[in-house]
This record gives structure tokens, sequence and C-alpha cells, in this order.
């Protein structure tokens, strides 16, 4: 009996010793020691993050400029964040906020009003992301890094000097502009240095924002007021579109209509032998996006870079539209 007993006792101080060999954490740290298996470490995402906030996105000129925007920095394997204000100054400054609140390391910026955007480059001065101007400049150039843009005055001045082959005895006109875009304000003032002292005069002039709905009451209105109309010069080819919806429906004759930009809508309208459409000063939103993002990324990167680049503009007209193409932007 003594001998059954002991076995038992035995037994069970065997089964206790083996339990208390299969704990984990008794003691002090020292004494339990545990090595863990170290997580996969992540990988460092070293890819920069782009903002860009344009004027009107339903202007193709201003998304042709984002797809170059992206495809330049795709090839780097960028990212970029867009946004579109519809041509509401106070909407573009809040998607600025928006942009510092995301924490973009840089913001491609083409203004809706040259003067409004102020308060919303010292905020993104403040945050420390660099802004690069482009197509449009801001008043106050000294908040951002860089300006990538068209030679906009030669714009408008190549298309005064063909009205001036046009109408060599001169003739009257209509300015259709935006006080607001500096761009626009360039090329108005381009056109006019091409026409001054040739007689031509200046009929009426007008804010349109830029804009085919605004261009075309515009139009609409002036049609109205002059019986004799030889020429109307207007800030961008959404502009001349408007304009030339409004001449269509009114049955003039007789009127040549310029626009800025060189777009797929107006290369085709200038193809046509019986259109109103003359010719538009051409620019390039594939090259200035490539050109933008080479910069954008050489101010990230701490790298040498222009601060200002103009580039090239020229007339497009219907003795050389087809070399150009009408299809899409060059």
């Amino acid at each position: 009996m003594k001998q059954k007993i002991f076995l038992v006792f035995f037994s069970m101080i065997l089964v206790c010793s083996m339990l208390a060999g299969c704990k984990k954490s008794v003691g002090t740290p020292e004494d339990n020691a545990v090595v863990e298996e170290d997580p996969e470490e992540e990988e460092e995402d070293t890819g920069y993050v782009f903002g860009y906030s344009c004027i009107d996105m339903e202007n193709p000129y201003f998304d042709t400029l984002r797809r170059s925007l992206e495809n330049t920095l795709g090839e780097n394997e960028y990212q970029l964040i867009s946004k579109d204000s519809g041509s509401d100054a106070q909407a573009q400054n809040e998607q600025l906020e928006e942009l510092i609140e995301m924490e973009v390391d840089a913001v491609f910026l083409c203004p809706v009003d040259w003067e409004m955007v102020t308060p919303a480059l010292e905020a993104l001065q403040a945050a420390g992301i660099p802004v690069i101007n482009i197509d449009t400049q801001v008043k106050e150039e000294s908040l951002t890094k860089a300006y990538i843009g068209s030679d906009n005055r030669n714009a408008g001045y190549v298309c005064g000097e063909d009205l001036k082959k046009r109408c060599p005895d001169g003739g009257k006109i209509l300015l259709l502009e935006s006080p607001s875009m500096n761009s626009i304000n360039e090329r108005i003032t381009g056109f006019e240095q091409a026409i001054a002292n040739a007689g031509f005069e200046v009929l009426d002039r007008a804010d349109v924002n830029g804009e085919k709905e605004k261009a075309k009451e515009t139009m609409e209105e002036f049609l109205k007021k002059y019986p004799e109309i030889d020429a109307v010069m207007c800030g961008n080819d959404r502009a001349a579109l408007g304009t030339l919806e409004a001449v269509r429906e009114s049955a003039r004759e007789g009127i040549r209509i310029y626009g800025v930009d060189g777009s797929p809508e107006v290369k085709q309208e200038i193809a046509k032998a019986d259109s109103p459409m003359t010719a538009t000063g051409a620019q390039s939103p594939i090259r200035i996006g490539k050109e933008a993002a080479e910069i954008g990324i050489a101010i990230l990167d701490g790298e040498n870079f222009e601060t200002t680049t103009y580039e090239d503009t020229f007339l497009i007209d219907k003795g050389n539209v087809e070399m150009y193409g009408t299809d899409g932007w060059q």
C-alpha cells in the first residue's frame, strides 16, 4: 500500500515538473528571454506625390497638361493628385489647402486668379511645399520656385501680324480678354502691339474669363451692337469657339476669328475652307507638362533647375494646319 502511495506521489511530481517545463514566461525577463522573429521590414516609400491645381479641366488644354504631367511623373513612379477648380478662385484656394493637409511634396499650379491665389501660396510656403507655377503666372512670383509657360506675348503678336497681312488697310476689331489671367493679358498685349498704328479701331473689349459660353453670349451682344466687325481677337481657343458659334448663328460674314492655344477643335475649324476661324497662336501643353514635371523632380531632388522657362509659340492657319494635325495637340 505504501509502495502504491509513493508511486502515485512520484507520478504527480513528475507531471508537475513537465508542466513547469512547458511555461514560457515565468520569473524575470532575463530568466525567460523570448526571441521574437523579426517582422519583414517594409520597403521605404521614397516616391514623391505631387499636386496639380488648374483653372478648369473642362478646357482640354488643362486636361492635356495634366496627362503630360502624369506621363512624365509616372516614368519615375511618382504620383499626381489633380484638383479641378472649375474656374472658381475661392474653390481653388480651398483645394490647395486640401493638398497641404494631404502633405504632398510639391504643387503644380495654374491660378484661376493671379492675385486671389496669394493666401494659398503663402500657406503652401509656410508648409514647406514648393510651387511650380505653370501656364499662367501668379502675381507674387516670390512665393513660387519656378515658372514654366508659353511665350504668350508672342502668341498674340503673331495673330496681330497675320491680321495686318489680311487687312492691310486696317479695320474694326473686338477683344475678348480676361484681366484676372496674366497669360491672356500677355496675349492681348502682344496682339495690340502688332496692330498698333496700322489703321485698326478697337470697337469694344470684354472680360469673358476664357469661357466658351460667356464668349458666345458676349459676342451675340456685340453682333447686335456693331454692324461692321472685321476681326475678333480671343484670349484663348475656348473663347474663340464660343465666338464662332455666335457668328455662325447670326449668319454674319466677313468676320475673322483668332484664338490662342492650338487646340484640336480650333485646328479642325481652321482646316475648313468656309470657316470664320482664321488662325490660332499655338502652344504645346505636352511640352509644358513634361518640362514642368522634370523641374518639379529636380527641385525635390535638390538639383539645379531653370527658374523661368518660356516655350515657343507660333501661328497655325489654313496654310499650315495639316502639318500640325487636327486630331491632337502639338
